[in-house]
Formats: C-alpha cells, structure tokens, sequence
C-alpha cells in the first residue's frame, strides 16, 4: 500500500510545475497566433498593437506565456493575466449568453481561475522562482555569517 502523505508531498509541488508549464504552452499558442498566425487560426486577423485585441492581448499571451514556462514571476505574472482572461470572458463572451459552453468562454474562464490558482500557489518545483529564491536565501545566509 503506498503512503499517500509521503506521495503527496513529493508530488504536490512537482504536479503544480506541470500544471504551469503546460498552461504557459496553452497561453503562448494564443499569443502566437495572435502575432504570427501560428497555429493557424479559422479567422486570422492581422496584427494591430494600439488594440486591446490582438494588440496588447497578443503581448500579455506571449511574454506572459513564456514567463510561466519558465517559472519566472509567476505570481504578478498569473496575476495579470487572471485579470485579462476575467476581463475577455466578461467583454467579449458574457454579451452572448449566461453560459460559459454556450458563448464560447469555457477556456477564459478555466485560464481565469488557473491562473488565480497560480497566484496563490506559486510556481512549483521546477521554477526558476524557486531557483532564484533558494539563491538569494544562500547570499544573505552567507553574508549574515560572515557579518557575525
């Protein structure tokens, strides 16, 4: 029989930095496209940067994709981006219906509260927010030492 405490605390942090990464790939598939039509969409729209969309939602979706691959800021960053899938799910799918299934917002309101989920839980295992944390711990640990 396995120990399920033992599982869950080596694979909690672990399955939060698979959660993120393939979220960060999800969301910067949805950058892509909005910048260089790949993949290819049904509909493409050429790019425009002083519009909300493809403008400054294309920038958020790429950099803010790349950065939670990456593992870097990812609680400002899923902060951010948690406040502009709200935002697209109430502008541009709300208007259609009640129901996220029926007006085509499932997945801005899934990134929604993944990426609220993000904010609170951080970056995981395998970050580099994880990385840069332990290197700063080590820095001042070693500077408090040698000033004592």
């Amino acid at each position: 029989m396995a120990d399920w405490t033992s599982l869950k605390l080596a694979w909690e942090p672990r399955a939060l930095s698979i959660l993120r990464l393939v979220t960060g790939l999800l969301y910067l598939q949805s950058g892509l496209n909005k910048f260089f039509n790949f993949p290819p969409g049904a509909q493409p729209r050429a790019y425009d940067l002083f519009t909300l969309v493809p403008g400054l939602a294309g920038i958020l979706e790429t950099f803010g994709g790349i950065l939670l691959i990456f593992g870097l800021f990812t609680r400002p960053v899923a902060f951010i981006l948690c406040g502009e899938m709200a935002f697209a799910y109430f502008m541009a799918h709300a208007p259609r219906g009640l129901y996220p299934y029926s007006n085509g917002g499932s997945l801005a309101v899934l990134f929604c509260f993944v990426f609220l989920y993000l904010f609170v839980a951080g970056g995981g295992a395998w970050s580099l927010d994880r990385v840069l944390r332990r290197s700063g711990a080590s820095i001042s640990g070693a500077t408090a030492r040698r000033a004592a």
